[in-house]
């Protein structure tokens, strides 16, 4: 990675800001147990100004089947640490080359009990993009760069209602519906950078998401 490039000063803001974001109770690590892995939240800037990328799980996985998410996954025996793993990750999943990348740091660890993995988001400058697309077509159906102001409009704003009755944020975007924990973490970057507008204060569609995918795709959320 190329050590003669600074990110803007809005990504590195951001990336200050995140860093020392609080961890919501119910996503706080257990002391032991879980797996560790990592996701790359990758910004760039595009055309439509500030963006990130985004990738589509092809249906029928055993995890996440059908899910926009941030590329990432486990961290292998062979990666030096949540960095090297989510380079490493977005390299096989979209084609992206980790030299025209630069990572300004990590977010505290979050825990998704439901599949039991303990996840570091890795927070980088898209400084020199290259063609994207899924590489790994077993797991990945679509890559996507999503512009921030299609993420920050209040019109792509809804709510994810679960089995349990919790909410969370969600996002209609570029024919996708992002939802759980990218769309959690996506809802709180949109919050530190300054980009969010009022949506809460509007009518907000509800979506039962478990119906959804239970339609679309058959998979196990």
């Amino acid at each position: 990675m190329r050590s003669d490039v600074t990110a803007p000063e809005w990504l590195l803001s951001l990336s200050e800001a995140a860093q020392r974001m609080p961890v919501p109770k119910e996503m706080r690590p257990p002391a032991v147990g879980g797996r560790d892995s990592a996701v790359l939240v990758l910004f760039g800037e595009g055309e439509a100004g500030p963006d990130v990328l985004l990738i589509q799980r092809n249906t029928g996985l055993r995890r996440h089947s059908g899910q926009p998410a941030f590329p990432g996954g486990a961290i292998d025996p062979g990666d030096t640490g949540p960095v090297d793993c989510a380079l490493r990750e977005a390299e096989e999943e979209t084609g992206v080359v980790r030299d025209g990348v630069q990572v300004l740091g990590t977010l505290p660890q979050l825990y998704i009990s439901r599949t039991g993995f303990r996840v570091t988001p890795v927070l980088a400058w898209w400084h020199t993009p290259t063609e994207v697309r899924p590489v790994d077509t077993d797991e990945v159906a679509s890559v996507t760069r999503v512009p921030i102001a299609e993420l920050a409009d209040p019109a792509n704003r809804a709510r994810t209602v679960l089995s349990n009755r919790h909410t969370g944020p969600a996002f209609r975007v570029r024919g996708m519906l992002v939802w759980g924990f990218t769309a959690g973490i996506l809802d709180r970057l949109l919050v530190l950078g300054g980009w969010e507008r009022p949506w809460l204060d509007r009518d907000v569609e509800d979506i039962d998401v478990f119906r959804i995918l239970a339609r679309d795709s058959g998979g196990t959320p």
